[in-house]
């Protein structure tokens, strides 16, 4: 039987779906599309009736497709050195034109199976069916997919009108992800991490597009001092100037007044939703606040996005009142879970929280998306807000605060090659933690978007030794 969706996740996805859908059809009718950092004032595209698209919640799709490490390898490739960032490498090699696409036979328009792929096939009385050639078992053809081969876009749509250019588009994968527009500019705020610059300097260089940049300090205290709201503003203003050079319209204050409205009403929302990881049993888990940060990222200027998450409300109320949750096992220990998941390895990580009761009940990635503001200062002190743009003080209550809310056992860590900004200082987060807490943290080594920096027995072996841990201080 599928598992249920309830009606904000199907609202949400929809929502999700639109963005993309209107984009890819703005592009064929010749109008402009963009690629965004996730944190750039949404407020200031909308204002315009900008199609945005954005290459982190693009990168993270595509590692969740399993196609994280061809693209990561085309990357590198072209020059790009494998230390940098997945989500980074991902983006460039798409932006030069690479795809991930299943193979082809041109001669029969047949896809090549990979014979690695596929289950077992079983009987009618669930027996795994044993090839009498081979001694081995029989792979259930239905599971059996194509090999997937990096191809070139640009090569694509060099070919004359015909067969092989039909047969070649519609090998490219065909999840959202792998198939949104090629940008025409760039927005880019380095609040979330510093890597966007280089990053979104490089697409701009390799697209031959406009780059409109906005740069956002590191925060030495905890609140955000006036001559940084003055430089921060002034840029906010350069931007607006620069879309208007890049658009031919002027700006429509109307627009976006309403586009931080509808802003401020999905933060709230977004919020509200996380807030309700505090009850005991979690009526969700963590993973899937991990899942709709695409949705909050992508939409957070609208409306829909707004009454979707307003929706999900009464989804998590509901099950409030019921008593049910999404977390498919008893919740025995809460755990906050530090960074970003290892998306193309997200069953690997469930697999051993699931086996031991674990449920996430704190993560600090998603409420970050939680701009609230009432003015216009106010408007970029919340942008300078970000996990990576604060002090240490700053991150360390933050987390701490959000551990004492949501009521966690214990803290699991993610040092993650491909974020070193904030990997770099959770060794002490960890102590703090400990020490103010008194809580067991374990750590793990993983990526983002590159499964080759996970190592799933290591990542086992520190779960059960955090779940020994929290054994031994509930006793």
């Amino acid at each position: 039987m599928p598992k249920e969706v309830s009606p904000g996740v199907l609202a949400l996805r929809k929502v999700v779906d639109d963005v993309y859908a209107d984009a890819r059809e703005a592009k064929k009718q010749g109008k402009l599309v963009g690629w965004s950092s996730s944190k750039f004032p949404c407020e200031l595209a909308e204002a315009f009736d900008l199609n945005v698209m954005y290459p982190e919640n693009q990168a993270a799709g595509i590692a969740a497709q399993r196609d994280g490490e061809i693209m990561c390898q085309a990357a590198e490739d072209l020059g790009f050195d494998n230390d940098i960032c997945g989500y980074a490498r991902i983006s460039l090699a798409y932006a030069a034109g690479k795809r991930a696409s299943r193979k082809i036979d041109l001669e029969t328009g047949e896809f090549v199976i990979d014979p690695n792929s596929g289950k077992p096939l079983k009987d009618e009385n669930g027996n795994v069916v044993i090839d009498e050639a081979t001694g081995k078992p029989k792979k259930d053809p239905k599971t059996m997919k194509p090999y997937i081969v990096i191809d070139d876009i640009h090569e694509i749509e060099a070919l004359p009108e015909g067969r092989e250019k039909e047969l070649r588009l519609n090998a490219i994968q065909p999840y959202k992800q792998m198939r949104i527009p090629q940008p025409d500019f760039v927005l880019c705020c380095n609040n979330i991490c510093n890597c966007m610059t280089k990053w979104y300097e490089n697409i701009a260089r390799m697209c031959n597009i406009p780059l409109i940049m906005i740069d956002v300090p590191y925060n030495n205290t905890v609140e955000v001092n006036d001559d940084y709201v003055a430089y921060i503003r002034a840029q906010f203003d350069n931007a607006i100037h620069d879309l208007e050079k890049l658009t031919g319209k002027k700006f429509d204050q109307q627009k976006f007044d309403d586009a931080c409205k509808h802003a401020n009403r999905t933060a709230q929302a977004w919020l509200r939703v996380c807030d309700y990881l505090q009850y005991k049993p979690a009526p969700y888990s963590g993973f899937d606040l991990f899942n709709h940060m695409a949705d909050v990222v992508t939409a957070r200027g609208k409306v829909q996005a707004a009454e979707a998450f307003e929706l999900l409300e009464k989804d998590l109320e509901k099950a409030i009142k019921e008593g049910t949750t999404t977390t498919p096992f008893p919740e025995q220990y809460r755990v906050m879970f530090e960074g970003i998941p290892c998306w193309p390895k997200l069953p690997n990580l469930f697999k051993p929280l699931k086996a031991n009761g674990v449920n996430v009940t704190a993560v600090v990635y998603a409420p970050a998306f939680g701009f609230v503001y009432n003015s216009y200062d106010e408007m970029v002190k919340a942008y300078c807000k970000a996990p990576n743009s604060v002090c240490i003080e700053q991150g360390v209550d933050w987390r701490e605060g959000i551990c004492r809310e949501n009521k966690v056992d214990g803290v699991l860590v993610h040092y993650n090659r491909s974020c070193k900004p904030w990997s770099g200082y959770m060794a002490e987060m960890q102590r703090r933690f400990t020490k103010d807490l008194g809580i067991p943290c374990a750590g793990f080594d993983g990526d983002q978007a590159d499964p080759r920096n996970f190592n799933e027995a290591q990542y086992e072996t520190r779960v059960q030794g955090l779940v020994e841990a929290m054994q031994a201080n509930r006793k």
